[in-house]
């Protein structure tokens, strides 16, 4: 990373405080790696995007997909090549790189390429798997569980800071509503800022999923997608993670709910005039 970038996110981490500094961090790539070139594509389009406005940037990439409907879906084109992808870009492009773990093993490994460690939603009680990423001094983004209130989450943050990092940031993802849909409570972004002192991040793509479909693959509503982030920059997140590919049609992962790359601009533009008015 730049100087620069490690003052602006040594700097959002220390919240409060950053939100006057800095309009928000974005978190944005495809779901998956799932080849050698889009994950090049997306980072360059965005990263060139986020210099020109002052954005701190992370490069989004899961190396694998251990959450599927079913197990006929797309995993990942193996961990260490998807890894090597992500420090390739991370080297490339000179921007921090985030990425999900799913087992406590996997902490130290996924660290030597990235410089945050995500703990996905449905993970976020699992201590091992907590304190596994935090004792790795990586930065540490833990998703709000569907099934979880806003004010327990600040519990999953104080397990990375027993560990003795304080860096960590904490994602609302939505709650489960029924058997197959989410709904964004937004009550919970200043919640979760206040119980668990620290950025929040809104996760916008995955908030509009329609999970546990019948077809084993999961559904989304990307028409939505400026909706939610809007309402998201009305109250004051910290931060955006936006699943984006070029032709989120063909992508072998959450292709139901990705935003077009060619979309990406547009929208943050509009949430920055949105910070700006507030």
């Amino acid at each position: 990373m730049t100087h620069e970038m490690t003052q602006q996110l040594s700097q959002w981490l220390n919240w409060p405080g950053s939100e006057r500094n800095i309009p928000f961090v974005l978190m944005a790539g495809p779901c998956a790696i799932e080849d050698e070139e889009t994950p090049f594509e997306v980072a360059e389009t965005v990263l060139a995007f986020c210099q020109s406005h002052h954005i701190p940037y992370i490069f989004k990439g899961s190396y694998r997909k251990a959450n599927r409907s079913s197990g006929n879906s797309f995993k990942g084109i193996g961990d260490q090549k998807a890894l090597e992808i992500l420090g390739r870009i991370r080297a490339k492009y000179n921007v921090p790189v985030v990425t999900d773990i799913h087992e406590s093993h996997e902490a130290e490994m996924a660290a030597s390429y990235v410089d945050v460690l995500q703990i996905p939603a449905f993970l976020c009680r699992q201590t091992d798997l907590i304190e596994a990423a935090a004792r790795t001094g990586k930065i540490v983004n833990i998703k709000k569980g569907q099934f979880m209130s806003g004010e327990s989450m600040a519990f999953a943050a104080d397990k990375v800071r027993q560990m003795g990092n304080p860096k960590v940031a904490l994602t609302e993802r939505g709650n489960s509503f029924g058997y197959q849909d989410l709904v964004v409570d937004f009550r919970n972004i200043p919640i979760m800022q206040e119980q668990g002192k620290c950025p929040v991040i809104l996760d916008v793509t995955h908030a509009l999923q329609k999970p546990n479909q019948s077809s084993g693959v999961t559904g989304g509503q990307p028409a939505l997608i400026r909706l939610i982030a809007s309402a998201g920059a009305a109250v004051g997140v910290n931060g955006f993670f936006i699943e984006t590919h070029p032709e989120p049609a063909r992508a072998k992962s959450d292709a139901s709910n990705m935003l077009p790359l060619k979309q990406l601009p547009e929208l943050l533009e509009t949430l920055i005039r949105i910070h700006q008015a507030l």
